[in-house]
């Protein structure tokens, strides 16, 4: 079970999704607004956000921007338009998933559940204190403590750029099929859609500058880390 808090002007909206999650076993706050999420926040932890964008006080992106100020949270975007812009933006300021409505409210479970899946594997404690680090060129990524060195400058990433950057590094000079960097980066049986993977890649290839190039893309098969 897991505590959620639902975010969305829509109260019909809420309702559904409560529902839906409700049956599912997990405890469900409600927010009628981004100002009201982020209050809420202040007195409470959850495990999981459903945040809608276009809100009225506070817009979802701002809000997700304090929540995350007070703890990190995996957050799934709501949103009435699917512009690539929007869906960058998101996954900059760290969310995990984005849903266009309309949606179908079991779909959105369905990703609830491989997000919290995946959080609950990743929260095993570190068995090895020593860093993991991988050094090639200019490039140098400490997969231990989360920091990346372009020519010896800390390059600020997204959280899914991380791990979809050490899943390429720990599989190096191996072709690695876009199913598995789902299932490895997002969680096992992954529901979102594809396209997921194309934004994020885009925006760690436009991280690592010049260095994207030891990323290489085999159409119809995947991604290759030549390490």
């Amino acid at each position: 079970m897991a505590k959620m808090l639902i975010c969305d002007d829509e109260s019909g909206l809420r309702a559904v999704l409560k529902r839906y999650a409700v049956f599912e076993g997990h405890e469900v706050t409600e927010a009628s607004d981004g100002m009201e999420a982020v209050d809420i926040c202040k007195s409470e932890k959850f495990d999981i956000i459903i945040m809608d964008i276009m809100m009225p006080e506070l817009d979802g992106f701002s809000a997700v921007k304090e929540i995350k100020k007070i703890y990190d949270v995996p957050v799934i975007m709501l949103s009435a338009r699917g512009e690539e812009y929007d869906k960058i933006h998101g996954f900059e300021i760290g969310i995990d998933d984005y849903v266009v409505k309309p949606f179908s409210s079991k779909e959105v479970m369905m990703r609830v559940n491989a997000i919290l899946k995946r959080v609950q594997s990743s929260a095993k404690p570190e068995v090895d204190a020593g860093h993991v680090i991988f050094k090639k060129e200019g490039l140098e990524v400490d997969m231990t403590a989360y920091k990346v060195a372009i020519d010896g400058v800390l390059v600020d990433m997204a959280p899914k750029e991380y791990e979809l950057l050490f899943c390429l590094i720990r599989n190096k000079n191996i072709v690695i099929p876009r199913e598995k960097l789902l299932n490895e980066v997002w969680g096992y049986d992954y529901f979102g859609d594809d396209r997921t993977l194309d934004t994020h890649m885009k925006l760690l290839r436009r991280s690592l500058g010049v260095y994207a190039k030891f990323i290489v893309t085999l159409r119809g098969l995947g991604y290759r880390f030549e390490g």
